[in-house]
């Protein structure tokens, strides 16, 4: 197994694969309702709905800077956080779907990759240390989700 295969692994058990550390991104917003994703514990905080495209968001960013791709080519105006109110099903589909997507086109690039790669300096980090952080991220917004939904009774 290469270090790519690792982090591939990495990426989809921390995303959409069964793994031993329990609910993963994906598994997190499974079969919620349009209710349930837009909940706010309290005023100022985010919804699982804002949770989701933060997500997204920041999938599209590691991408962005793994190809050099310019900024501003996320499908929705704005960065880091998103409002969503109200309950539209159409719209939570969508930002779904958009998760997906973001996820898919980074797990490409990776596949792309050689280890070589991994050390190459990219920001403030390596590739690996970007790679390590979205994983990362994606965990800890599904715990995020889960006390979210927890919270909501």
């Amino acid at each position: 197994m290469t270090p790519i295969d690792l982090l591939l692994i990495q990426l989809d058990q921390a995303y959409n694969r069964h793994s031993w550390h329990g609910t993963n991104l994906r598994g997190s917003i499974r079969g919620l309702t349009p209710e349930q994703v837009a909940w706010r514990p309290g005023p100022g905080r985010h919804s699982i709905h804002e949770e989701v495209v933060h997500c997204a968001y920041w999938k599209y960013t590691a991408t962005r800077r793994l190809t050099g791709e310019k900024r501003g080519s996320f499908p929705l105006k704005g960065s880091n956080w998103f409002p969503r109110e109200g309950v539209e099903a159409g719209q939570w589909q969508d930002d779904v779907r958009l998760l997906d997507s973001c996820h898919q086109k980074l797990r490409r690039i990776v596949e792309q990759l050689s280890p070589r790669d991994l050390a190459k300096p990219l920001g403030t980090g390596t590739v690996q240390y970007l790679l390590s952080s979205i994983i990362a991220h994606d965990l800890y917004h599904a715990g995020q989700i889960q006390l979210l939904k927890r919270l909501q009774g």
